[in-house]
């Protein structure tokens, strides 16, 4: 029997259409949410507005390690103002990105759906470990399709893939993602991601140094810890239920279930997260050393342009970090003037 019959549906809105959603495992806190990513590869999930000159909202690289530098203080409220001060930092080795299409998002009521997409005609050879390479594409028609529809389109993406290669890691398959095109109106952003078909952009065109950017990754697994170590509860006294490294309790008596909420163990690192507002110091070429004496620990040598970002950025060595433009809008800054780069030995 349907209870609803003869009620106007629409007066209960959005509580009907919320109630036919059975499933929905990972709504909730991300101080409970430890599962392990599905990639190494960071999804990026939103993306910021974007109101000046065509640019891409993104970059990529691979992290190197940490070192240490010297600057001097530009902060007026800093009490070491105009003094030298040590800053710990992180190097990204971020080698150029291959513009390989350019899809474009129609706004639907249930979300954004792709409305056309183009690639272009001669796609690399590598990407043939990651898909399968059509033989007969009509690179020009496509791209036509995507000129008409750009009436429709709500937001444009370029799709870019990686060089692992360059970078001397030990693997070739790269990784394919997308990009956000920042620009006022679509046709700009369309004609700017045009020209770029085919070519290179290097991580200076993007982003500037004083910039805030947002790093998006996945952190160092861990494996399954306990509750102690995954979630910090207190070490139980010695004359106790005979184990100290647990809760002290369960939960209530009510609700008479164990809530998701109490400590247990379980996998403890390999999680996807964003930290936000990370400062961008120093923005290097491959002329530029910033290899510390004998390689950075577990990556080598930094054959390609490079980031340096004020303190430390999750993951380790080798990692896919996603850069990107800052969603919670921190304006860019002046960035500290460094007078030394430590490169000491790190083994």
């Amino acid at each position: 029997m349907n209870v609803l019959k003869g009620f106007d549906k629409s007066l209960l809105g959005e509580r009907i259409m919320g109630h036919r959603k059975r499933n929905a495992p990972h709504q909730g806190s991300l101080s409970f949410r430890r599962v392990r990513a599905k990639t190494q590869k960071g999804k990026i999930r939103s993306w910021p507005d974007w109101d000046g000159t065509p640019k891409l909202l993104g970059f990529t690289g691979f992290k190197a390690g940490m070192t240490h530098i010297t600057v001097i203080e530009n902060r007026k409220n800093s009490p070491m103002f105009n003094q030298e001060r040590i800053i710990p930092v992180t190097v990204i080795e971020c080698p150029p990105l291959k513009v390989i299409g350019l899809r474009g998002y129609e706004y639907t009521p249930t979300g954004l759906k792709i409305a056309a997409e183009a690639l272009i005609k001669d796609l690399p050879q590598e990407l043939g470990k990651r898909m399968i390479l059509p033989k007969k594409y009509k690179a020009a028609s496509r791209l036509k399709t995507l000129k008409d529809n750009l009436g429709i389109i709500y937001e444009l993406r370029a799709i870019v893939m990686t060089n692992p290669k360059q970078a001397n890691l030990p693997r070739k398959k790269p990784d394919i993602l997308e990009i956000k095109v920042g620009c006022k109106t679509i046709q700009e952003g369309f004609e700017f991601t045009s020209d770029l078909l085919g070519k290179t952009v290097t991580i200076d065109a993007v982003f500037d140094i004083g910039e805030f950017v947002d790093t998006i990754g996945v952190t160092k697994g861990k494996g399954i810890q306990g509750p102690v170590r995954r979630f910090g509860v207190k070490i139980l006294p010695r004359k106790t239920r005979g184990v100290r490294r647990k809760p002290g309790a369960l939960g209530p008596w009510r609700p008479a279930r164990t809530m998701y909420t109490v400590a247990h163990q379980g996998q403890h690192g390999y999680h996807q997260r964003t930290e936000y507002n990370k400062l961008i110091v120093k923005i290097g070429n491959k002329e530029e050393n910033i290899t510390p004496v004998g390689g950075f620990k577990h990556f080598g040598v930094v054959n390609n342009d490079y980031v340096v970002m004020k303190g430390s950025v999750q993951g380790p060595a080798k990692r896919l970090i996603t850069l990107r433009s800052p969603i919670r809008g921190k304006k860019p800054t002046a960035a500290p003037e460094i007078v030394q780069v430590s490169l000491s030995s790190k083994l």
